[in-house]
């Protein structure tokens, strides 16, 4: 299964709107995101990221839900995997 996951925008480098990048944060981990899909993002903006492309705007508010269903996601999975 594949997600698009939140991260804030740390910086943003290069002019070409096809190969403007940023550097994003999830939650602690920076990693570089395409951001040709949203030429409309700055810095401090949410973006939704699949497979390295931002393909989407969000919001503060959107994004800290979603990092939280993840958290929670994550947290079921742990106790799935423990032996019975």
């Amino acid at each position: 299964m594949c997600l698009a996951i939140p991260g804030q925008i740390l910086s943003i480098s290069g002019d070409d709107p096809l190969t403007r990048t940023g550097k994003v944060s999830f939650g602690g981990i920076v990693k570089e995101v395409n951001l040709a899909y949203v030429p409309e993002t700055k810095v401090g903006d949410y973006v939704i990221v699949h497979v390295g492309f931002a393909i989407s705007v969000v919001d503060e508010q959107e994004a800290k839900e979603v990092f939280e269903y993840l958290r929670q996601m994550e947290e079921l999975s742990e106790l799935e995997e423990q032996p019975a």
